[in-house]
């Protein structure tokens, strides 16, 4: 078991990454200072960087909580949902959901809140993203084999699209000051997206 000295460390990490979280949802045009976090959460800037040596390694764990999360709930995808554009559907839903439970988490993963930030954490956004495409080309290219389908473009070309529809709505969210969610009327636009994008696979003649 952990002890109390590392309880009371890793709860004091967490509160640190939730209020910085909130303060990057509420002043989405502020740039947060160390000193503002400290104070916000109760403590000395020494105190702060006790559990983070920068703010850019807060950054940096909350953009892998982000990954983390998300990668944890699209691993059970393979199990629960049937079918290349179910699964395709499926990831992108959570991605749409996390960002909107995650206003201020959404900041970073759009870029909004990373000006002037380490190129680290910029490729470690992009690094998710690749990691999200990577998926859905692996669900399209097992659409073949399984189910006798194949997209109309390219697996990679169709990928690219998909995620390029949330991640404009998720865009949208950001500017609007969190107002339009991102998950309103998607199931929608999705069906119509979804209607277009596979076809069967021909086989020659015998």
């Amino acid at each position: 078991m952990p002890d109390r000295a590392t309880t009371t460390t890793q709860h004091r990490k967490q509160q640190i990454l939730e209020v910085l979280a909130k303060m990057l949802e509420e002043a989405p045009d502020t740039r947060i200072t160390t000193a503002r976090l400290a104070a916000s959460v109760g403590v000395s800037e020494a105190a702060l960087y006790r559990h983070f040596p920068s703010k850019s390694k807060m950054f940096e764990a909350l953009l892998s909580f982000a990954e983390e999360t998300l990668f944890a709930r699209i691993g059970r995808l393979s199990s629960e949902q049937v079918g290349a554009l179910s699964q395709c559907q499926g990831l992108l839903r959570l991605y749409l959901e996390f960002c909107e439970r995650n206003p201020g988490i959404t900041r970073l993963l759009t870029g909004r809140a990373l000006t002037g930030e380490p190129r680290r954490l910029h490729q470690q956004v992009a690094q998710l993203y690749e990691r999200l495409e990577t998926q859905l080309k692996q669900y399209l290219r097992e659409a073949e084999l399984r189910e006798g389908l194949r997209p109309r473009l390219p697996v990679a070309t169709t990928a690219n699209l998909i995620m390029a529809s949330a991640e404009g709505r998720v865009t949208q969210f950001c500017r609007s000051d969190f107002r339009r969610h991102p998950t309103e009327d998607w199931a929608d636009q999705w069906s119509v997206l979804a209607e277009g994008l596979m076809q069967p696979v021909l086989t020659a003649s015998p």
